[in-house]
């Protein structure tokens, strides 16, 4: 019977078997699916069409290049076939305008306002009826001193009161005495003063009526006619504006009229009256007018002559003036527009090979250079997603032709790329977009140098992310100003003018607004492709966070340990070009698992108190190898990317816990069943470079903490020999660290702990404590850090310290 099956494992790893075949055929298929080169094949051509898609839509250009305001450098040119000359931008818009300015407003005329003025009139006449009778009654009383002068006097004041007529108060004693004196009287009904006013006010409508009276003051009206549109009689014509009138003028040819009638008192309540019964007769159609507006506009020719066949349009050395500029503009759209289908599939059959060179280049440098991009299928697409969607952005404005090309955040993609993978990923993405969408744009040479620099500027200032304010402030400033510098020099060479530079300098400003998405961007991707950013990192770093604090709390040892490793890791990246961020924060959460039980670890362990005494060595090695399966176990839990969790699973390798190997060698009962994989960790070995500097600083400095009297001499003797011994056990064999690299690594952590474990001057007291617990710091010594690092260090160690 075998020792697993004496402990009763064999019959469980009878059980787990095919569980675990299973778990391997999913891993495989999952593999395969990561792996596959002809889902990169796929994700390629995708991205072809993509920016193919983007190319811009007029069919064949002329393929002239000059400047407007330089000299003409080419040969003498010549029209190959007679073509219209364009009218400009400028002239098109003048003509415009001064069909706007010209046009007459139509004017509708309405048959039912003479009627409604009327019918105004008569029901005024009739609201005051009542007033003017109850007024005579009360009158007629007061005169012959009746007894129903009183009441009289009540009913005309609540006529009045009701009455919807607020004529003022002069008016109403011109309206009331004239009907008193025409009642008591008994003059004719044509004598009193509210008949005539009407009579008056009748004919003097039906005159304005007749001319006509339009609802839109005068000056407003930028023409000296407008059109009078009858519907009625499906008629119009065209009358001078002064033959009309608006309704001021129509209020002062009134009041004359009526001035020269009536008095002064009499004059007032007319204006009163007539001022409540007026409605214009001509009502301002905006529809008609807008309908007869567009059709003239529709009329213009954008055209303003012809060059023939043969004639000379320019002479070498000739200045581009802006006729001339015109005419080769008129000329290279009348070769579009004629050009046939064979011409417009050769020009996009030579567009698509430059969009495949240029991605073809792209794709070689990652292959070559970044083979863990090409190598999986999952960051492959994040690769050409992001580049796609920059593409695609661009056809959709060069499609619809709704802005400049400059508002497009070109510097986003870049900027992504150098945060995710690292900078010269970006550099290489930003040229790679630059001459794709220079070539999307008219095969600008300005855009492809003002792209490139912009984005080249920013991806160099996201290199060291230290913090959001840095990239929320400084990137976009960086870019907008890149794009400035250059777009304005570019101005400035050509003579462009600052009208074009203004309009480019809106779209720059709200292209680098739009670089600030890019952290939730950067957020997105991360949860959806699984990577991990430095803005990860740095969330991760902070001590603060709950994992870390609680390490601290039960185990404060490790704590204290994982931050010398941090320091040791982090120095020792930087200084041969690693990830430093990344070493730092995977050496903070490599020991987590020991705080499932921190006791049986020595950093954690009180004087004199070592629980690893109560147990037998397999059962001590069991406890010390669960602390990496049990710290993968909690970083699952609390979601900690899996780059993390590599530092945890890799951080001693496939070492052997030596010092509980050699005590459970010198028990004769275990010997003709101890084997030395129960003793060894199971790794996996580490397989980058901050892996491997990880698994060599944890060793380092759990030796160095137990070194008594630390000098220079004994620090390198134990750099030197740990680092030798992983390497000869073969513990960086998967690492591409070189010896050039452990010779720098060595070098580092040297130079760190000699700076830790420096001199200093003793005092009295610390002679007297040193000499109580000598004897208890030789014990620890003995025991410091067997679990982890073997029985050899220790050795060692007391030769040094003998």
């Amino acid at each position: 019977m075998s020792f697993l099956e004496k402990i009763g494992l064999g019959q469980k790893k009878k059980e787990i078997a095919p569980l675990i075949g299973e778990k391997k055929k999913k891993e495989q298929e999952k593999y395969s699916l990561r792996r596959n080169p002809y889902i990169r094949i796929l994700i390629l051509i995708l991205f072809v069409a993509i920016s193919a898609f983007s190319l811009p839509r007029n069919p064949v250009n002329s393929g002239l290049n000059y400047t407007p305001g330089q000299p003409w450098r080419n040969a003498d040119l010549t029209a190959p076939f007679t073509f219209s000359i364009q009218k400009t931008d400028a002239e098109l818009e003048e003509e415009r305008e001064e069909i706007r300015t010209s046009t007459a407003p139509i004017f509708r005329i309405d048959q039912n306002i003479p009627i409604t003025v009327q019918t105004r009139l008569d029901s005024i006449y009739r609201e005051i009826q009542p007033v003017l009778e109850s007024y005579h009654a009360w009158q007629e009383a007061t005169r012959q001193s009746a007894t129903s002068a009183d009441a009289d006097s009540a009913n005309f004041a609540l006529e009045i009161s009701e009455s919807e007529i607020d004529f003022t108060e002069s008016s109403w004693e011109v309206l009331l005495e004239s009907y008193d004196q025409v009642q008591e009287n008994n003059l004719a009904p044509s004598q009193f003063v509210g008949v005539e006013i009407k009579q008056q006010l009748e004919l003097l409508i039906d005159q304005l009526m007749s001319q006509g009276v339009i609802n839109q003051n005068k000056s407003t009206l930028q023409t000296n006619n407008i059109i009078i549109r009858n519907n009625r009689e499906s008629t119009e014509q065209s009358v001078d504006l002064a033959r009309i009138r608006d309704l001021r003028e129509a209020n002062e040819f009134v009041q004359f009229r009526l001035n020269r009638v009536f008095s002064e008192d009499q004059s007032r309540l007319a204006m009163e009256i007539y001022n409540r019964v007026i409605i214009s007769n001509l009502r301002f159609s905006e529809e008609d007018t807008q309908e007869r507006l567009q059709v003239a506009l529709s009329d213009i020719s954008e055209t303003k002559g012809a060059v023939a066949q043969g004639q000379v349009i320019i002479r070498r050395g000739d200045l581009v003036s802006a006729e001339r500029a015109n005419i080769l503009r008129s000329l290279a759209e009348a070769r579009s527009e004629n050009a046939s289908q064979i011409e417009k599939w050769v020009r996009f059959a030579g567009q698509l090979i430059i969009i495949i060179a240029v991605t073809f280049v792209f794709f070689m440098y990652i292959y070559l250079y970044r083979r863990s991009i090409t190598s999986d299928n999952a960051l492959f697409l994040l690769v050409f997603l992001i580049l796609g969607l920059v593409s695609f952005s661009a056809g959709l404005i060069n499609y619809f032709d709704i802005a400049d090309p400059y508002i497009i955040p070109v510097a986003i993609a870049p900027i992504v790329l150098t945060i995710i993978f690292d900078s010269r990923v970006g550099l290489v993405s930003a040229i790679m977009l630059a001459s794709l969408l220079g070539l999307v744009n008219g095969n600008s040479f300005e855009f492809v140098v003002a792209t490139f620099t912009a984005c080249s500027l920013g991806v160099f200032s996201v290199r060291d992310i230290k913090d959001r304010s840095q990239f929320f402030f400084t990137t976009p400033g960086i870019v907008f100003i890149t794009y400035l510098m250059v777009v304005g020099s570019f101005n400035v060479a050509t003579l462009s003018g600052w009208d074009m530079f203004t309009s480019d300098l809106m779209y720059i400003a709200i292209s680098s607004v739009f670089i600030l998405f890019t952290y939730p961007i950067i957020l997105l991707f991360e949860k959806v492709f699984g990577v991990t950013t430095d803005f990860t990192l740095i969330e991760l770093g902070d001590t603060n966070q709950p994992l870390l604090k609680k390490l601290m709390n039960k185990a404060p040892g490790t704590f204290h340990h994982s931050l010398q490793v941090a320091n040791l890791s982090e120095a020792a990246a930087s200084a041969i070009g690693a990830n430093s961020l990344l070493c730092r924060v995977g050496a903070l959460y490599h020991d987590i698992g020991k705080m499932v039980k921190p006791e049986y670890f020595v950093e954690n362990q009180s004087k004199g108190n070592n629980e690893h005494d109560k147990l037998k060595p397999q059962m001590s090695a069991m406890v010390i190898k669960a602390h990496v399966s049990e710290g993968v176990k909690m970083a699952e839990e609390e979601d900690l990317p899996n780059i993390i969790i590599d530092f945890i699973k890799t951080h001693h390798g496939t070492s052997v816990i030596r010092y509980f190997y050699e005590k459970a060698k010198e028990d004769d009962s275990l010997k003709s069943m101890l084997q030395e994989d129960q003793f060894r960790y199971e790794g996996p070995l580490p397989s980058s470079k901050e892996t491997g500097i990880l698994l060599l600083a944890d060793g380092i400095e759990a030796a160095s903490r137990a070194m008594k009297n630390p000098t220079y001499s004994k620090l390198e003797n134990l750099v030197n020999r740990m680092v030798d011994d992983r390497v000869a056990e073969g513990q960086l064999s998967h690492s591409p660290l070189t010896f050039r690299h452990l010779q720098v690594i060595k070098e580092t952590f040297l130079n760190i702990l000699v700076g830790v474990y420096h001199s200093r001057v003793e005092y009295p007291e610390d002679k007297e404590r040193e000499a109580e617990e000598k004897e208890a710091a030789e014990k620890l010594q003995k025991k410091a850090e067997a679990s982890e690092n073997g029985i050899e260090e220790t050795q060692e160690q007391e030769k040094t310290n003998d």
